[in-house]
């Protein structure tokens, strides 16, 4: 199927030529006839699969077909950054069409402030806001929603991690009965459901792919002390000197500039970002990411969902996510729109049985990478080593072993009983030195996924 199958006016039309846009998602394909058709829309899919467009491209083919001077389209999001995002992307895709929009988001100054309410003021067709600041904009009693025909909550779900069920719910309260709504989560909790029967009327469902990883990412995980992460994720970035977009997220804001600060001790170009900096700082960052100036960014799940950078060639997970889910959102950065990518997370031994959650959800082993020698004793953390490997004998992924004495685990593989003797007398020789370690080999799990 292509674009041209959709109907869309010509002005559409020719914005998706010029930007290259040939082929819908499997998202698109299903959510846009619908959304035209003025159904409610309920749709499930992961980070990266092509929501906005989803349903930004309908909405804009109907204000193409019949312009308006009023606030037609109302987009709710969690993040500035997905606000941004998303306006962004409205202006390249109605570049021909005679339509407005504005990103409404909190984090600046009260000059920023009153030029959202001027905006407002003068006429706008598509707003992108955050709950809290648009219900500020809306409380000043100058937000005239009388006229809307389409109201959309994106990452449906992550909005309701953050708190912002009652504003939703305080939103709708300004909104005009008869209207379109489309809501679009990567995942689908209980709180969603609830969401659903109170927002959308009789919606037309749709599933794609739920949190699972997209094809084209390729995973792997090593197993660490704490004080190897750091010279490992330099390891790993040298090694692929031709990655020029490598992303680093990290589960407290603390860790970030201690890793910022050691790539940049080994000349590693990185910035580091996060909910402490300012609007203008944060935006600095991804655009200096976005235009290749800087190779690498560190950063806590802030970016996990939303930032659309395309062409990530690398994620590394320094921590584990707490949330299974959020690691599938934090690989999804990566392998974007059918592209290639690559996944690595780090896993001490407080995070053991957090990836064994992810494994169960993703429902397939992460395949273990192998350390170099330089960084010492390795620790064993679950009961499936190695084996989860699918490298064809004497091949490597990722950080390699150097063949400087000690054990060679190609080498032992030839022959099954000194592999199996030369892995117990290393697992021995960890645990006599690291006794805090517990050997979990005792607790086998009869089923991984």
């Amino acid at each position: 199927m292509t674009f041209d199958e959709f109907g869309f006016n010509e002005r559409v039309t020719d914005a998706l030529f010029y930007m290259g846009f040939q082929k819908p998602t499997p998202i698109q394909e299903l959510a846009i006839p619908k959304i035209i058709s003025g159904v409610d829309v309920l749709a499930t899919a992961q980070t990266g699969t092509g929501k906005t467009a989803a349903f930004v491209l309908p909405i804009l083919h109907q204000l193409a077909s019949h312009p308006s001077h009023h606030i037609d389209t109302l987009v709710i999001v969690p993040t500035r950054e997905l606000a941004l995002q998303i306006d962004q992307q409205i202006q390249g895709f109605s570049y021909y069409v005679e339509a407005s929009s504005i990103a409404i988001y909190g984090g600046g100054d009260g000059n920023e402030f009153h030029e959202q309410r001027t905006a407002i003021k003068n006429g706008v067709n598509i707003i992108v806001a955050t709950p809290g600041k648009l219900i500020s904009h809306l409380n000043m009693g100058y937000v005239d929603l009388t006229h809307l025909k389409h109201f959309v909550l994106d990452e449906a779900d992550r909005m309701l991690d953050m708190g912002f069920f009652d504003d939703i719910k305080t939103i709708s309260r300004f909104l005009p009965e008869k209207r379109q709504n489309m809501l679009f989560s990567a995942t689908m909790p209980p709180q969603i459901h609830k969401l659903t029967k109170q927002i959308l009327d009789h919606p037309y469902e749709i599933k794609i792919a739920i949190s699972k990883p997209v094809e084209g990412v390729k995973q792997l995980k090593y197993e660490v002390y704490d004080n190897q992460k750091i010279p490992l994720i330099i390891e790993i970035i040298k090694e692929r000197q031709d990655y020029t977009s490598i992303l680093i997220f990290t589960s407290t804001k603390k860790m970030i500039s201690e890793v910022v600060n050691a790539l940049q001790r080994k000349s590693l170009k990185s910035e580091g970002i996060s909910s402490d900096l300012t609007q203008k700082d944060r935006e600095e960052v991804l655009l200096n990411f976005r235009s290749r100036k800087t190779r690498i960014v560190v950063a806590t799940d802030v970016l996990s969902r939303g930032i659309d950078i395309k062409d990530i060639n690398l994620v590394i997970n320094y921590d584990v996510p707490g949330d299974a889910e959020d690691y599938v959102h934090r690989i999804g950065r990566t392998a974007r729109a059918e592209t290639k990518g690559e996944a690595i997370t780090l896993v001490n031994q407080n995070d053991a049985y957090k990836m064994l959650r992810i494994e169960r959800l993703i429902e397939k082993p992460v395949e273990q990478g192998l350390m170099p020698d330089f960084l010492g004793d390795i620790p064993s953390f679950n009961s499936k080593k190695p084996s989860h490997s699918t490298r064809p004998q004497g091949q490597s992924h990722g950080v390699k072993r150097k063949a400087q004495g000690g054990f060679n685990k190609n080498k032992a593989a030839s022959d099954p009983a000194k592999a199996e003797q030369s892995t117990a007398d290393i697992q021995q020789k960890s645990e006599s030195k690291k006794p805090f370690f517990k050997n979990r080999n005792k607790k086998k799990p009869e089923n991984r996924a």
